[in-house]
């Protein structure tokens, strides 16, 4: 049986707690679990420690975010012998042959180091729908997949390729952690599974979506979840640092300022502003974008200590 680490970041994860660490202890393919707590104040630590003493349970002083926190546990894992690593949001379970399933399709693939991540099939908290993101990602790969007529027509393949997958459910091989690396510690909250997506592809692996294996993501529903009066929007950022751009950097300031002038022209003041604030930031961060741009281009551990 493969050694797969199951890795999760909590932050006040009480309300998922209880289903998310049993739905581990109920896999068919055994599972270690390494939690990463970002300094959570609602008593998850004390919780999992006594209830789920198999966890490796990490305690961050200061909340690292997603991705930092990510990375320390897959270089646990890694330095462990982990041969896959299965990244887990906190308001996440799995069913007991989820990870079972995303094993078939791996050993059945006959070019493995082409498998950049494995994901499965992403249920909504009511058990009844798929997650409305998952619904969004089907549909922006449907020339290439035709999954939702396959879905219409129950005739699903084993697995489709699509371009990205939020990282709530990643399956990932131990091969794809030894060329693309972990995630980029530039980007806190948001985005960083962007990134890492880009890079996947960058060093020519893809990503699958299988349908029969199936797990929950207990989300929010909505496209416009994220709240950019607390999180910053990161997409210039992104494509920034996207290695399949070329000159990237120099493309998104001309956007920008295109963008600026327009706003000014039709009286979109308060829009300009924002834009002229973004403008300002990445001309003061040119120097660590253009590093971290030649970082991501790298074959190997990238953002690891392992």
């Amino acid at each position: 049986m493969p050694k797969v680490s199951c890795i999760i970041v909590t932050y006040n994860a009480m309300k998922w707690a209880e289903r998310c660490f049993n739905s581990l202890r109920q896999s068919s393919v055994p599972v270690r679990c390494i939690v990463i707590d970002n300094g959570s104040t609602d008593g998850t630590q004390e919780y999992i420690k006594t209830h789920f003493p198999e966890v490796e349970f990490i305690q961050s002083e200061d909340n690292l975010g997603f991705g930092k926190a990510n990375n320390i546990g897959i270089e646990k894992a890694y330095k462990e012998g982990s041969e896959f690593f299965y990244l887990m949001n906190q308001d996440a379970w799995l069913y007991p042959d989820s990870i079972e399933k995303l094993l078939a399709i791996y050993d059945d693939y006959p070019a493995k180091k082409e498998i950049g991540i494995l994901s499965p099939m992403h249920i909504n908290g009511t058990e009844k729908q798929l997650d409305i993101f998952l619904d969004k990602y089907i549909a922006i790969n449907f020339e290439k997949t035709r999954l939702i007529s396959d879905l219409y027509f129950q005739n699903l393949k084993p697995f489709y390729e699509v371009k990205f997958i939020n990282a709530a459910h990643w399956f990932i091989p131990r091969h794809t952690i030894e060329t693309v690396g972990g995630f980029n510690p530039y980007f806190f909250h948001y985005g960083e599974d962007v990134e890492y997506a880009n890079r996947v592809h960058f060093h020519q692996k893809k990503i699958f979506l299988v349908p029969g294996s199936k797990v929950i993501h207990d989300g929010k529903q909505s496209l416009s979840k994220v709240d950019y009066n607390k999180y910053e929007d990161l997409s210039v950022e992104t494509n920034i640092l996207n290695p399949n751009l070329q000159n990237a950097f120099q493309r998104e300031k001309k956007a920008l300022k295109q963008s600026i002038f327009k706003n000014v022209l039709i009286g979109n003041f308060d829009v300009s502003q924002k834009l002229s604030k973004k403008y300002k930031k990445i001309s003061g961060e040119e120097k660590k974008l253009l590093e971290i741009q030649h970082q991501v281009r790298q074959t190997g551990p990238t953002f690891l200590k392992v």
